[in-house]
């Protein structure tokens, strides 16, 4: 009897070592608290990633920087600026008062598009008298400084009004999460990005306004329309160019995992308004009273590729032990990607260590009854 008794504890001794590393809700608390079974492959990891306790003292250090209404000179100036350059395909609308007979007029059936000057793919136009005059490139202030100069050797004194009558030769373009997408034609009325947005209906219920992206001769630059719309900061505003290329992406990237000792373990999406670590905490019914332990509510956050350098992501923890500490976590906002982890009571992974192992003793134990039966003891 001594002898299998022997023979069972050499068996289970392999599975009590590896009962340090059985399935489970389990993070350390203590950055230097490394079981022994684990103390190579921990280390190395504890060694790789840095570790903040999410207090009163220190939450102001990891806490995003505040967003504050800002004015945006640089757009002022440009919008001040602004003047449109007549493009091929544009319709012109060419007046010469007191002569009706260069005048075409529009008439109850036409409108002053469909009666107007077309700009040719040459940059041209045809006008009677003076011929072909380039006016692509040029603002209506500039045409009508030329046909005056050409019409004077014709007509004593002209007075030339020019307009455009259809604007179809400059194009931006919106694209993605927005409620009516497409393109939009610039005019002599300057269209901002913020324009474009409201122009194109707003954007959709599951667009990530926090990372809109704008395309410029192949150059991308990335905006905040958070930034813009919630916030008032108009230095995320932009004047669109012609070939500007406006897209808003979905939020499928915009997500936080939830996992751990949560009632509710699940994927969560950042809304438009973001999400703090309590916010989804409580989106998942809060962490599990009987199994979770409350001083361990980690949020774990990948280094970015210029951050990485040896330590590959940053580890912050939170007690709750104390229910006042939420207030603290309706403070830590959430990054996309973020992991929130919820570990397990000490009691709790004893008791899974123990529900793995029982079943290998019952099995032990019912093997040595039936060599012991063989063999007669």
């Amino acid at each position: 009897m001594r002898r299998s008794s022997k023979t069972i504890l050499s068996l289970l001794t392999p599975l009590i070592l590896a009962g340090c590393t059985v399935p489970g809700s389990y993070l350390k608390v203590q950055e230097g608290d490394v079981d022994p079974a684990l103390e190579t492959s921990s280390t190395d990891i504890i060694s790789r990633v840095n570790v903040y306790q999410l207090t009163a003292g220190e939450l102001a250090n990891f806490q995003s920087p505040k967003i504050n209404a800002k004015i945006n000179p640089e757009l002022d100036k440009e919008l001040a600026e602004y003047e449109y350059l007549v493009g091929n395909g544009d319709i012109l609308n060419i007046t010469v008062w007191d002569h009706p007979e260069l005048t075409t007029p529009a008439g109850s059936y036409r409108s002053a598009s469909e009666s107007g000057n077309w700009v040719h793919a040459d940059g041209q136009i045809y006008y009677p008298y003076i011929g072909f005059v380039e006016v692509a490139g040029k603002t209506t202030s500039e045409i009508r400084k030329v046909m005056t100069t050409k019409l004077a050797k014709f007509i004593e004194s002209p007075q030339v009004d020019v307009s455009v009558a259809k604007f179809q030769s400059k194009k931006a373009y919106i694209t993605g999460a927005i409620n009516a997408p497409g393109q939009q034609y610039i005019t002599n009325v300057p269209l901002t990005l913020l324009d474009a947005i409201n122009l194109a209906e707003g954007i959709s219920t599951d667009a990530d306004w926090r990372n809109v992206s704008l395309t410029r001769n192949g150059q991308e630059e990335v905006v905040s329309l958070y930034r813009l719309m919630q916030k008032g900061d108009l230095t995320q505003n932009r004047l669109l160019q012609p070939g500007d290329i406006v897209h808003v992406p979905r939020n499928d990237n915009q997500k936080v995992f939830i996992m751990g000792e949560v009632n509710n373990p699940q994927l969560l999406k950042i809304d438009r308004s973001g999400m703090s670590l309590t916010e989804a905490l409580s989106s998942v019914g809060g962490i599990n009273q009987l199994a979770a332990d409350a001083t361990g509510v980690f949020v774990i956050r990948k280094n970015s590729a210029q951050e990485k350098k040896d330590k590959i992501a940053n580890v912050y923890q939170l007690d709750i032990s104390n229910s006042i500490a939420l207030v603290l976590g309706t403070e830590f906002e959430l990054l996309p990607k973020d992991v929130v982890y919820v570990t397990a009571a000490p009691i709790v992974r004893w008791n899974r260590i123990i529900g793995q192992i029982l079943p290998s003793i019952t099995g032990f134990d019912e093997l040595s009854q039936g060599v012991d039966t063989i063999r007669g003891w």
